[in-house]
């Protein structure tokens, strides 16, 4: 059985790789991301704002009359809304 050069390191060097590959990683993470925003998702975003005052008042109202018990749902209209739900 004959060994071939025992001292030698070997061809490939595990260490060097590592550091190249980190050099590539710093070399990715210098660049930076741009995000673009769509007309429809501006229009969106301002509807939302406005259209939040009064999705609170709503919801101001609502909280009032669960509190006091005048609230009362109309079981019809939730029957209507889960059929074509249970349907499927």
């Amino acid at each position: 059985m004959k060994i071939n050069e025992t001292n030698r390191i070997g061809g490939t060097n595990p260490y060097q790789k590592q550091s190249e590959f980190r050099a590539e990683g710093a070399k990715k993470a210098k660049q930076k991301d741009e995000v673009q925003i769509s007309a429809a998702a501006k229009e969106m975003l301002t509807t939302s704002k406005v259209n939040g005052t009064e999705r609170a008042d709503k919801l101001q109202q609502l909280k009032q009359s669960v509190a006091s018990g005048t609230y009362h749902v109309d079981a019809g209209k939730i029957a209507e809304k889960l059929l074509p739900y249970l349907r499927q």
